[in-house]
């Protein structure tokens, strides 16, 4: 009986000891407390002021005249990370050359650190904080950089695209902090996305051996959702731009004089352009398929549960049919397969009223969008071959040039990383529902090249609504995706310390 009672007490005594050493770790890393969702509730109105202020630097770097509220906006980002104990470096990039010859600097791109702990995980957060141009004149209803709140909406130029994603994250930080940061946070902030992000991949591949290397995890905060669902995108498609150029005579040539009689440059574009897809929407350039993954059951799970109404897709942008017939296939369509799109003729006449002039020189302008496997040095031979076979074919007497930009890589990532995990926890925990998973149909080149040079963990998690309007009038960020945004960004943060 002695010897029963010693067990008892030995046993009762490990589960003590155990329970002591691992409370602290449960404690340090559980998920935000009613305490900290409190805290944002209670300073939301303090947020959107702060969003406000960003929103009110004009920081257009369309606009060279306007460099300097880029900078200024940058400035502004610094001093918000030092004011949570964060430590700044404005990396200069030096000059940017204009197409007049003329030079001017570059905005500061921001590396910022925020607690150094060996022992916790380090995750980078992207964003960028200049914007598109915008004018009341083009058609806003509000003034653009005067953040407006109307009926639920906080409208005004980079309330969604992309200071008040990022401007949500600083936010959760500071939230945070009232209990602890559970791991170490990084920014990397430029001021140029907008316009091609000019020196930031030069930069990257620069500090990847340094500010890059203790680095687990990479989160772009420059993306939304594709409805009211939260959504986490795992995958983005590449782009190849193309142009191709025809001529047929030296200058611009009377359609009364000159009609029927030579091979117009329009026309022999026109068959061409019209070669490239057929009625459904297949590219019938050979071999542009060829590079493309199978379906597996597994990915075509994914898009099952993914939210996103066909019906009020077509009512809200006026389109009357589309050309897949369920959700599932159109969102396949939009983002694991390449598409091509035609978008528009250069030397052509298109003003109003008439004009019978037969144009000397033409250029067609259209895209291809890149899945995963497609090398854009590829496909650019592809399309050359093809035109030029099929000119050939015309027998026309006239030149061809085809041409391209350099092309951008898609993008994908493994679902099952461990961030990828966190962030559906912290999703389903303030928003009460799982997260849609999302392959994007557009372009984030800053991903591939994030993913191809760091070697890490890469993920879109962004706070935008479907009808967020980035680039186009009346943008937007509802005060609803602002604030529980937030939330979601100290969800994500403390559920990161537990994967």
């Amino acid at each position: 009986m002695r010897q029963f009672w010693k067990l008892l007490h030995f046993t009762a005594m490990a589960a003590l000891v155990l329970a002591i050493l691992f409370m602290p770790l449960t404690t340090a890393v559980s998920v935000p407390s009613d305490q900290i969702f409190q805290y944002i509730e209670e300073h939301q109105n303090e947020y959107v002021q702060r969003l406000k202020d960003w929103v009110a630097i004009e920081s257009n770097s369309n606009d060279p005249a306007k460099r300097h509220l880029v900078t200024n906006m940058m400035l502004l980002a610094e001093e918000r990370i030092r004011k949570l104990g964060g430590t700044v470096e404005m990396v200069d990039l030096g000059m940017q050359e204009l197409p007049n010859g003329n030079k001017i600097s570059l905005p500061p791109v921001i590396l910022a650190n925020m607690v150094k702990d060996p022992k916790k995980p380090t995750v980078c957060f992207y964003g960028h904080m200049d914007v598109q141009p915008a004018k009341i004149e083009d058609g806003w209803s509000t003034e653009p950089y005067l953040l407006t709140e109307k009926n639920g909406n906080l409208y005004g130029r980079g309330a969604s695209d992309d200071k008040g994603q990022v401007l949500a994250v600083l936010n959760a930080i500071e939230a945070l902090q009232k209990h602890e940061l559970p791991v170490n946070v990084k920014f990397l902030l430029e001021g140029m996305e907008e316009v091609g992000s000019t020196g930031l991949n030069t930069l990257v591949e620069q500090r990847n051996s340094t500010f890059f290397s203790d680095v687990d995890y990479i989160v772009v905060t420059d993306s939304g959702w594709l409805s009211n669902k939260p959504g986490i995108t795992y995958g983005t498609r590449g782009n190849c731009y193309f142009f191709v150029e025809v001529e047929c005579a030296k200058r611009d040539l009377h359609s009364g004089g000159f009609g029927g009689i030579l091979h117009e440059a329009m026309n022999d574009l026109i068959f061409l352009l019209n070669t490239l897809v057929d009625s459904s929407g297949h590219i019938l350039i050979p071999g542009i398929y060829e590079a493309v993954a199978p379906l597996t059951e597994k990915e075509k799970k994914l898009y099952e549960g993914i939210e996103y109404d066909l019906d009020q897709i077509k009512a809200k942008y006026g389109i009357k049919e589309f050309r897949n017939k369920t959700k599932e296939e159109l969102l396949m369509q939009r983002s694991r397969y390449p598409s091509l799109s035609i978008h528009g003729i250069e030397g052509a006449f298109s003003a109003p009223g008439t004009k019978t002039v037969i144009p000397a020189k033409v250029t067609g302008k259209f895209s291809i969008r890149l899945v995963p496997n497609m090398e854009p040095s590829v496909v650019e031979k592809q399309v050359t071959d093809y035109l030029n076979k099929k000119f050939t074919e015309l027998n026309s007497p006239n030149s061809i040039k085809v041409t391209s930009d350099v092309g951008s890589k898609s993008w994908l990532s493994d679902t099952n990383e461990p961030q990828y995990l966190a962030a559906r926890k912290a999703i389903k925990r303030v928003f009460g529902k799982e997260a849609d998973m999302i392959r994007a149909g557009g372009t984030i080149p800053i991903a591939t090249h994030f993913q191809e040079v760091t070697r890490k963990s890469i993920m879109l998690l962004g706070i935008g609504g479907p009808d967020d309007a980035p680039h186009g009038q009346d943008e937007k960020i509802s005060r609803y995706n602002f604030i529980e945004g937030t939330k979601l960004y100290a969800a994500f943060l403390q559920e990161l310390a537990t994967v």
